[in-house]
């Protein structure tokens, strides 16, 4: 130890009165002559304040807890898309290749997030530890196109398909190929790369202008996926058409929550930047390779975490950030919240953001690959009525569509259950009113239309309601095809009023 001068000079001067002390003595007052040898001096830091007490009884129970709600945030993505695929090869008994295509628009029995019930959809899984998958795409033209996103397993897009996609509407046949592949890729394909085993496709069967259902149909039959082993002597394709069939998509809360997401992780790579979340899993008992086996504490752990989660989104939505609406004096808000970078990752090169990325796979499946100033297609989701107030189940709400919407294709109006996000099992079976049923509505004096929302229909206006059964509504205003008046936020859609 080095001590100055000034600490030296008075344990020196005092050095002749110690001597003449008994040992005990003499020890008591070098104590209280020098705080460097006094025994209740503490250091800095070290441990908590004085008077501190822990908030917490069970150690196990809480650490396991706080690690299963991270977790539950952080695969919100991979989660949402797992379930595609585990409901259609266990509940609709399909296997891998088999495609789902719709020979209509989807009704409630499409038990999904946020889907639409205006276009035919198309859906399939694959999975690439079995060797590199084909995906055979028809070329766009006047019998119909596609639109939609390939996705890895944490639901990133890996590949735009149709004519804003890599085959830019010219077809082609896609080869998806695993981690780490070496093999050789043949002449002729479009190569996809997967960073993970599992793929899957979401497409929308467009008609072409003058088109039925029927025909969307048959052009979505026109699509193959197979084995590149089995490219000499495609095999037939299967299809199935669930069109009269449950088929239930949405994550399971609960322990099934995690489940599931152990059936990822014990799959797919491990990123770099998941080994923390990783860390956290192995908590619960979770690992890469192992058998899900979680001991009592964690699996309680879990299964609140879980619903605490969805509760936690839910009290998101409610108090949505007012800068992401999408015009400051109305309450709607884009379907798609893309990340700083206008993508749908929300990795940056300082953090990840895991609450942000929740949030937008919580209400919404299947994102492009970036987010264009001028999408596609917009999706308009009422967060408030007119007054600013949440909108309310049991309640009846009314929204005047005006005539010059603006629209180059067609809107559409859906009404999903908030607490789901998925649509409304009704006695009617209505979930949606669009521009393309229009003739059989009442119109207004400028051409649009008032359409209602709620348990009972007004007399006399069955033809503009939308049946919510009690359930609190999540009201989303589709535009195909939205001119610059939107874009730009001139054109201003009117709120929702509250009516009873």
């Amino acid at each position: 130890m080095n001590l100055s001068r000034r600490a030296i000079f008075p344990l020196m001067a005092g050095t002749a009165a110690l001597l003449g002390l008994g040992n005990q003595a003499r020890a008591q007052a070098v104590r209280a002559a020098s705080p460097l040898m006094n025994r209740d001096f503490e250091p800095l830091g070290g441990q908590p304040a004085p008077g501190a007490r822990s908030s917490i009884e069970d150690f196990d129970y809480q650490v396991k807890y706080q690690r299963a709600f991270e977790a539950a945030l952080w695969a919100m993505p991979a989660l949402a898309i797992y379930r595609f695929r585990a409901a259609a090869l266990e509940d609709l008994g399909l296997k891998d290749n088999d495609i789902i295509a719709y020979s209509g628009v989807a009704t409630a029995k499409l038990e999904a997030t946020t889907a639409n019930a205006s276009t035919p959809y198309i859906t399939a899984f694959t999975d690439l530890q079995a060797g590199p998958t084909v995906l055979d795409v028809p070329p766009a033209g006047e019998d119909g196109s596609l639109y939609g996103q390939v996705v890895d397993a944490w639901q990133y897009t890996i590949a735009d398909v149709g004519p804003s996609g890599l085959d830019e509407g010219k077809g082609a046949k896609y080869l998806f190929t695993p981690p780490g592949y070496e093999g050789d890729v043949p002449e002729g394909y479009l190569h996809v790369p997967s960073p993970s085993y599992r793929v899957a496709f979401a497409f929308r069967s467009v008609r072409g202008e003058g088109m039925t259902e029927e025909d969307a149909y048959a052009y979505a039959k026109r699509l193959r996926m197979y084995a590149l082993s089995d490219a000499g002597a495609p095999p037939d394709q299967v299809f199935f058409d669930p069109i009269d069939t449950r088929y239930p998509t949405m994550p399971l809360w609960g322990l099934a929550h995690f489940e599931n997401l152990h059936a990822v992780v014990s799959v797919e790579p491990i990123k770099s930047e998941d080994k923390i979340a990783m860390g956290m899993l192995a908590t619960l008992g979770i690992r890469h390779g192992e058998p899900f086996d979680p001991d009592p504490v964690a699996k309680a752990a879990m299964t609140q975490a879980s619903y605490d989660v969805w509760f936690y989104m839910q009290h998101w939505y409610d108090n949505f950030p007012k800068d992401q609406l999408f015009w400051e004096d109305r309450h709607y808000a884009s379907l798609l919240q893309a990340d700083e970078n206008n993508l749908f990752t929300w990795t940056y090169g300082d953090r990840i953001d895991t609450i942000e990325r929740a949030a937008e796979y919580f209400w919404c499946t299947y994102m492009p690959r970036e987010l264009s100033d001028n999408p596609a297609t917009q999706y308009l989701m009422a967060m408030a009525d007119a007054d600013g107030a949440l909108l309310e189940a049991g309640a009846t709400y009314r929204l005047d569509v005006p005539g010059d919407m603006p629209v180059e294709q067609f809107w559409a109006l859906t009404v999903y259950d908030r607490a789901t996000m998925g649509f409304i099992y009704t006695a009617e079976d209505r979930t949606t009113l669009s521009s393309y049923d229009l003739d059989g509505m009442e119109k207004n004096t400028d051409g649009g239309v008032t359409i209602w929302i709620g348990p009972q229909a007004p007399k006399g206006l069955e033809s503009n309601w939308i049946p919510t059964a009690g359930k609190r509504p999540l009201p989303a205003m589709r535009l195909y095809g939205p001119t610059q008046a939107l874009n730009d936020r001139s054109f201003k859609l009117a709120d929702w009023v509250r009516v009873s």
